[in-house]
């Protein structure tokens, strides 16, 4: 797909105008404006919740309804019969550790869209079904993965620094370029599988990438959609591809479907927190640095704020959430009710030190403020007031750790994950 040349500019410009914002942004705590968030246990009627059958039979509908509603909108109820091919199996991936399928999931009713690719690793020994991570990647499977014989993807990409996009498509410098993201040699060597697939291949990450994606191929009029309020986002798209590869791991026999992990960073980490808060089927939410709507409190604004995160990427969201611009206290829901949507589930949230455009004690106090709803499961969550030392993780069903470095997702990252979900499933 060739891009107009007014949408190649602007797609070229945000990195420019991105790092102007983060220059421009607020980061003294001093500066935050007074806020009181929106009552957790409070219901619309005004009913208290005492108790963990109210909070899953009356609060948590209210507050799924309050996110559709104004943060990602609502996915389709209905999108027909899902058609699972197998394209390939390699039973020598990561140098003889790993069997790897590659498996394009597709809508018998929608051929136009061209599917998802999930690329599953699955650790060789054993022969008990094995956890597993689910996760979206920003590029192709050839990015994420270290071995060199997968086919390119040729799907619309977003050009990035050192990620080999040329002309928004792969080329043969994208292959590995995301393998530090996704540490797949360790997860396998610990006995996790790992599932990924490009976010691309749901929906293009630009501001009219809807009109090739699967959005416009399940909305009736198509391209020519006027999205509404309450309409879904590309997060909301991105977390629907993520349910149908849990959709597929329910029949894989080398997973354990009880033993789902969701996994993001950064606006991955929103789809993530998203796609966790609906399906209930992953065990375990992990926030990789999800900042402004994802885990960081949206009525903090510090960093990036809901005013420059609407405005630079509105295709995220549904448009009721561009109405609360510098106007967070108007707001019905704050992030901390997202966290808690997922209770009692375990949440791992995560932030590092110089990501501070992401607003890692917002990430934090998050958390923080979702512990009322745990605590009506009996669960635990960080076991401590104030934000923690850097590299010093807290927390049981509630976990959070501050590391060191910048915006992304490392191997410190995927150690402190796994060591979770091994305490976690009991391993």
């Amino acid at each position: 797909m060739h891009l107009p040349k007014t949408l190649a500019l602007a797609l070229a410009l945000l990195p420019v105008l991105a790092s102007a914002q983060q220059k421009q942004a607020n980061y003294d705590e001093a500066a935050i404006p007074p806020y009181t968030l929106p009552e957790l246990l409070i219901s619309a009627s005004g009913a208290k919740i005492e108790t963990s059958d109210q909070w899953a039979t009356l609060r948590r509908p209210e507050i799924l309804a309050l996110f559709e509603q104004h943060v990602f909108g609502k996915a389709p109820a209905q999108w027909g019969k899902v058609a699972y091919e197998t394209l390939s199996v390699n039973n020598h991936a990561l140098g003889g550790k790993a069997v790897r399928k590659i498996v394009r999931i597709s809508l018998v009713d929608y051929p136009q869209w061209q599917g998802m690719e999930l690329m599953l690793h699955l650790p060789k020994q054993g022969t008990k079904p094995v956890p597993c991570f689910v996760g979206a990647s920003f590029g192709g499977n050839e990015a994420v993965t270290p071995d060199s014989d997968l086919p390119l993807s040729t799907r619309w990409m977003r050009p990035g620094k050192d990620n080999g996009v040329e002309q928004n498509r792969s080329t043969d410098k994208t292959r590995g370029t995301e393998k530090e993201r996704w540490q797949l040699e360790l997860a396998i060597s610990e006995g996790f599988a790992v599932a990924t697939y490009y976010c691309g291949d749901v929906e293009p990450d630009h501001a009219e990438g809807w009109k090739t994606g699967l959005r416009a191929f399940l909305s009736k009029a198509g391209p020519e959609t006027q999205w509404k309020e309450g309409d879904w986002g590309a997060i909301g798209a991105w977390a629907w591809g993520l349910s149908r590869i849990a959709d597929f791991l329910q029949a894989e026999p080398a997973v354990d479907p009880k033993k789902l992990t969701v996994i993001g960073h950064s606006r991955l980490g929103k789809t993530a927190l998203w796609a966790g808060a609906q399906d209930t089927r992953f065990r375990i939410v992990i926030s990789n640095n999800s900042g402004e709507g994802g885990a960081a409190l949206m009525r903090r604004n510090i960093g990036e704020t809901t005013a420059s995160i609407t405005k630079a990427f509105p295709h995220w969201f549904t448009k009721t959430y561009s109405n609360y611009s510098g106007n967070e206290s108007s707001c019905p829901i704050d992030s901390h009710m997202l966290v808690a949507l997922a209770a009692p589930r375990t949440v791992y949230i995560a932030s590092a030190e110089e990501d501070r455009w992401a607003d890692p004690k917002g990430e934090f106090l998050a958390g923080f403020h979702a512990q009322p709803v745990f605590a009506l499961f009996g669960k635990n969550g960080y076991g401590v007031a104030e934000q923690p030392p850097l590299n010093a993780p807290v927390g049981e069903t509630l976990r959070y750790h501050i590391r060191t470095g910048k915006h992304d997702i490392t191997r410190y990252d995927w150690e402190q994950y796994l060591r979770g979900a091994r305490s976690e499933f009991g391993l």
